[in-house]
């Protein structure tokens, strides 16, 4: 599971000028499992530290922040030496504001200790605080497993090899394209949550499963209340519970209003902007004229928010399991609100870190806009097998693009400078260039 973190982790455990490391994340995306299998096989010993389950470990990084002395300390703790070949895991370190700080001193002062932190809502945080450690600190963020990932997880490597040959324009041989179809639907079920997914693969068990993703929100629910004010938590937690409905208009714009009637924008921006930074949503922000920079022609106040994982999204619309076993119908169901979000979510996980979407008036809208180079493409997402195209076509006609993609069921076709990726294929983007 998550080989492209892992590679990460090795690149910043051989680089030249190291810094210590700040993962985040959402809670449950897998950050302490990843980081202690790093530490375990790549180091002689990890010393690993939890805020939030042992609160007074903070105490440690009172009065002089001497990396000595804490490491001493921590040394005494654990009952080992901390040495140059040690691993120094601090988890949940949003909890102790101190050792956020201590990370600065950390890169100055003793550069050759390897000192990793992940923290659930550390993206919170970060910035706020005078005292964080600005330009001292390497960051990486860490999303649930994509279906890459997922089809290792399940054994097809090899399947996964053979995917990453295609020229984006081959059709796949029919049997292949079906095997990778039904695994796809299973992992919009599933989604990318490490625990749900070694759940399914150990027990097959698509209940529990569902009670695990039930957990997972439970447990972001209690954050709301735990890391904000009770106003501001109240109001994280009504953007949260519409977002589904959101999803699953026709038009996905966000709307205020389907929050709270009669609510505006300076009411919630501010939630809006914790969910992102807790890394519970993924932004696409509208922009009506596709040019680069493609930020410089958003539309800030035009927006959509994707969930992190679509089995999150699954258990929050309480999708039942049958329909896993009914040809293509998650895909359209709540009017494809699934394979978008799938979408959204792949990109993010390939580093795409600001998504934007188009949109002309109220005729025409194509889902996705990505940067190749100096050229911007069109990426319409369809959820089913229809090859209706008047959307993207109204692109083309106004923009003449060198190519326009559209992801749905359907397998490889390419014609012209057209071409369909199979929905489970999106991840190719990226090895392309896009």
């Amino acid at each position: 599971m998550y080989r492209n973190i892992y590679i990460e982790l090795l690149k910043w455990k051989k680089s030249e000028v190291r810094k210590p490391l700040l993962l985040q994340g959402a809670r449950q995306v897998g950050k302490t499992y990843i980081i202690k299998q790093f530490g375990r096989k790549e180091y002689s010993n990890l010393a690993y530290l939890n805020f939030e389950q042992t609160p007074e470990l903070s105490q440690f990084f009172e009065g002089n922040l001497i990396p000595e002395k804490i490491l001493e300390n921590i040394g005494f703790y654990l009952g080992a030496k901390i040495t140059k070949n040690t691993l120094v895991f601090l988890d949940e370190i949003q909890v102790a504001p101190k050792a956020i700080t201590s990370l600065k001193y950390f890169q100055e002062q003793a550069p050759e200790y390897h000192v990793i932190a992940a923290g659930s809502l550390l993206g919170v945080g970060v910035g706020k605080e005078s005292s964080f450690p600005v330009g001292k600190v390497n960051f990486l963020r860490m999303h649930p497993m994509s279906f890459s990932e997922y089809l290792i997880a399940v054994n097809e490597k090899f399947t996964l090899e053979k995917l990453l040959e295609n020229d984006l324009d081959s059709k796949i041989p029919e049997p292949i394209h079906n095997k990778l179809t039904d695994h796809f639907k299973k992992y919009l079920f599933i989604g990318g949550m490490p625990e749900a997914v070694s759940s399914y693969i150990k027990n097959r068990d698509i209940i529990t499963v569902r009670k695990i993703q039930n957990d997972i929100l439970k447990a972001y629910q209690r954050d709301f209340s735990k890391y904000t004010t009770k106003a501001q938590s109240i109001k994280t937690s009504e953007i949260w519970h519409s977002l589904p409905q959101q999803l699953s208009k026709e038009n996905k714009k966000f709307k205020y209003s389907d929050v709270r009637k009669k609510a505006r924008a300076a009411h919630y921006e501010l939630t809006i902007e914790w969910l992102k930074n807790a890394g519970l949503v993924n932004i696409a922000y509208n922009i009506s004229t596709p040019k680069l920079p493609l930020s410089g022609y958003a539309d800030e106040t035009k927006f959509k928010l994707y969930l992190l994982d679509t089995g999150i999204l699954g258990a929050m619309l309480n999708i039942s399991s049958k329909i896993i076993t009914t040809p293509n119908r998650l895909f359209v169901e709540y009017n494809g609100a699934f394979v978008e979000n799938f979408v959204a979510m792949e990109m993010v996980a390939e580093g795409i870190e600001k998504l934007f979407y188009w949109t002309s008036g109220n005729k025409a809208e194509v889902d996705f806009i990505i940067q190749k180079d100096d050229t911007v493409y069109p990426v319409e997402v369809k959820s089913g097998m229809s090859r209706n195209k008047k959307s993207i076509q109204s692109y083309i006609t106004k923009y003449a693009p060198d190519l326009a993609i559209r992801v749905s069921p359907r397998n490889f076709t390419k014609d012209n400078n057209f071409i369909n990726i199979p929905l489970y294929a999106v991840f190719l983007l990226k090895s392309r260039g896009f």
